[in-house]
């Protein structure tokens, strides 16, 4: 009894020890935890916010770029439109008062009260 009794009071004094030493590294385990964890939210709020920004800037370029090819599609539809021999007659007379030889150009004022 008494060599039961020696180990039972031998084992008594270890498990102090190492239980003292499983809450360490516990511990240790959980500061890393708490460090780690906080660094990966701080990570995504910061690339959160940056995409937010980047999502802005992009929805921005993408309606400039509409608008540059809105109006590239307007100056080729006037570039074709120039080609028709028609149609620059019509700017001459419109900007230049240009006529054909033999037409008379009839002017229309813009008052209708001398017309009664």
């Amino acid at each position: 009894m008494r060599e039961a009794a020696a180990n039972t009071s031998r084992n008594n004094h270890q498990p102090p020890a190492k239980t003292a030493g499983a809450r360490r590294r516990l511990r240790l385990w959980a500061a890393f935890m708490v460090l780690f964890l906080g660094w990966a939210g701080y990570t995504f709020i910061s690339q959160s916010g940056e995409i937010g920004k980047k999502s802005v800037q992009l929805a921005e370029r993408k309606t400039a770029r509409a608008e540059n090819e809105q109006a590239l599609n307007q100056l080729k539809y006037e570039l074709n439109r120039l080609k028709d021999p028609e149609y620059i007659g019509q700017i001459a007379m419109k900007k230049y008062g240009l006529y054909k030889p033999g037409e008379i150009p009839v002017r229309v004022s813009g008052s209708e009260s001398g017309n009664d």
